[in-house]
Order: structure tokens, then C-alpha cells, then sequence
């Protein structure tokens, strides 16, 4: 059963934690410094383990402290956000929420949903950031994420939902078809320069292929002259005239319109990766979430569910 006694302390951690010192924190609580030391010595005591290491000039988190701080400032986070939902003026969302965004994805296209909801929103807090890597919002303490690439099994601890899949083509500049030709067949791009995507143990990503059948797609190993390990690098180089690339469209729309990019073996274009909203369970009913997250999946998605 639920102890009130395990509350007693954490607000006085957290504050030490954060202001790295036992004066600072006593004079954001309004405490002694006194009460502010044995508030921790009883919580140490209580929890069996030393939160803090100790000199005359310094005062550090222990590993334990460090595992007790990230659990502590989630657990008055949640109480926070809990009271904050009770209110009624409080259907409107508020409050800082923390977005994940993949990096080339999220910069030129869930960004600028973002910013249009929160200007409408003027008591909304938005923390963005941008990673490639893998994500958990309940290990990172994010409240959504933008995950480019899905599961076919989710925890039962998160909420997700598919938005669209990008649509991904081949494209050249018009100097570099000016001077090497145009490819009509796939065969034709032996005789080809073409720039893959490369990752950081050395492997390089096939090329997908529109097979024969209905929603049929190959996979293709190429020989790549250039291998380039980020999507907006792969955009610089098939743009100074390096060769071929395949890119998701919503990567090359604004080349593709401004000509600096042009679209080849239109027939062999395929469905890329998939689009997810994933976020915690435990938030969903958050106005800031649920608000958020349907503003992203209406941004995001054009008609027929690609997103370009």
C-alpha cells in the first residue's frame, strides 16, 4: 500500500539537486539551511543510501542520487501535470510539452506544424528536439514522438498511431542528366553515378524498386560512387551534380519545384517508411498531448496518406 512517508524529502532533493548547493536551496524554499540538511539526512536514511557526495567546496549526486533525481523530478512532474488537469480553464493546452523529432523530418516538416499550433496556444511551452536514434518517451521523458520507421508490436505503455508512409524517387540535377543522359530502365543505371545513404558501421542501404506486380518492391545492392551518411548531405550532393539519388520526396519538394532537382524513372518509385505519433499512455489525456497530437497527424498527412 501507498506510503505518504515516501513523499517526505523529494521535493527538498530535487531542490538540492538543482540549485547544487544547501543555501541555494534554502533560499528557494524559504527554509534554513539546517532544515534543509536533515531534511536529507532522513531521506538518505529512509532510502538506505547516500544521494549526495560531500566536500567543503562541492556537493555532486552519487549513481543512486542520479537514478533518485531523474525518478523524483518525473514523479512531481506527473503531480503537476495532474493538478493542472483538474482545473477547468485547463482544457486549453498549456504547459511545457516536450517533442522528439527525427532530424532532416522534423526540421522541414513536423516543425512547422508545431510552431502554427503553439502561436495559437499562448501559454504553451514547446521543448523540441532532434535525434536520429531511438527514442523512448518513458525512458526520455518526452511526451511525443515523431518516429520515422514503426513496429509491428507496441508496449502496452504507449499509445501510437500511423500517419503515412513517405514516397520515395529517384533525381538527378538537370547538369548532371545534361551531361550523362536520362535513364529510361533500371539497367540503365549501371552506367550511372549514383549516391547512396551509408551508415556508420559501413553498411549501405539498398535502393527499392517497383516490382511488376501491384505494389510489388525490390531491393537492390548498387554501387554507389558516393555514399553519404545524412539525408540533407545526400540533398547537397545530388544537387552540385554528383549523380542519382533516391530520397523521400518531402526531402526534395522545394528543389523538385525551384527545377534545381528533377524526378527520373518516375515508374519506379515505391512506398517508403512509415510515419508513427507515439507518446505515453499515462499523458494522453493531457490537453497539450491529445491537442498536439491531433494537430501533427492532420499536418502531416496529405490526401492518399503520403506524406510529400
Amino acid at each position: 500500500m501507498f506510503s505518504s512517508e515516501r513523499l517526505k524529502g523529494i521535493d527538498v532533493f530535487v531542490s538540492v539537486a538543482d540549485c547544487g548547493s544547501f543555501k541555494a536551496a534554502a533560499e528557494r524554499m524559504s527554509l534554513t539551511a539546517s532544515a534543509i540538511s536533515k531534511g536529507i539526512a532522513r531521506l538518505e536514511s529512509r532510502l538506505g543510501t547516500r544521494l549526495f557526495h560531500r566536500t567543503t567546496r562541492s556537493l555532486s549526486l552519487t549513481d543512486a542520487g542520479i537514478a533518485f533525481y531523474r525518478t523524483c523530478t518525473g514523479v512531481l512532474a506527473d503531480l503537476e501535470e495532474a493538478e493542472l488537469s483538474l482545473h477547468a480553464e485547463n482544457t486549453e493546452p498549456r504547459g511545457r510539452v516536450h517533442i522528439g523529432l527525427p532530424g532532416a523530418f522534423g526540421r522541414l516538416q513536423a516543425l512547422p506544424v508545431i510552431l502554427r499550433f503553439a502561436q495559437e496556444y499562448a501559454l504553451l511551452l514547446p521543448h523540441i528536439s532532434f535525434s536520429d536514434r531511438f527514442i523512448d518517451p518513458i525512458e526520455d521523458g518526452v511526451d511525443i514522438v515523431v518516429r520515422i520507421g514503426g513496429s509491428d508490436v507496441w508496449p502496452d505503455t504507449l499509445g501510437h498511431r500511423y500517419v503515412g508512409r513517405e514516397w520515395h524517387i529517384f533525381c538527378a540535377s538537370p547538369a548532371y542528366l545534361s551531361k550523362h543522359g536520362t535513364p529510361v530502365t533500371v539497367h540503365d543505371l549501371e552506367h550511372h553515378q549514383c549516391i547512396a545513404y551509408g551508415w556508420a558501421d559501413g553498411a549501405i542501404s539498398p535502393w527499392s524498386f517497383a516490382g511488376t506486380q501491384a505494389g510489388e518492391i525490390e531491393r537492390r545492392a548498387i554501387a554507389a560512387r558516393f555514399v553519404v551518411g545524412d539525408g540533407e548531405g545526400l540533398v547537397i550532393a545530388v544537387s552540385a551534380g554528383c549523380g542519382i539519388a533516391q530520397l523521400p520526396s518531402w526531402l526534395v519538394k522545394r528543389q523538385l519545384e525551384e527545377g534545381t532537382l528533377v524526378e527520373v524513372l518516375p515508374h519506379l518509385a515505391t512506398d517508403g517508411l512509415a510515419i508513427n505519433l507515439v507518446w505515453a499512455k499515462s499523458r494522453q489525456a493531457l490537453p497539450k498531448v491529445s491537442a498536439l497530437l491531433e494537430a501533427l497527424a492532420a499536418g502531416l498527412v496529405p490526401s492518399g496518406g503520403k506524406i510529400e
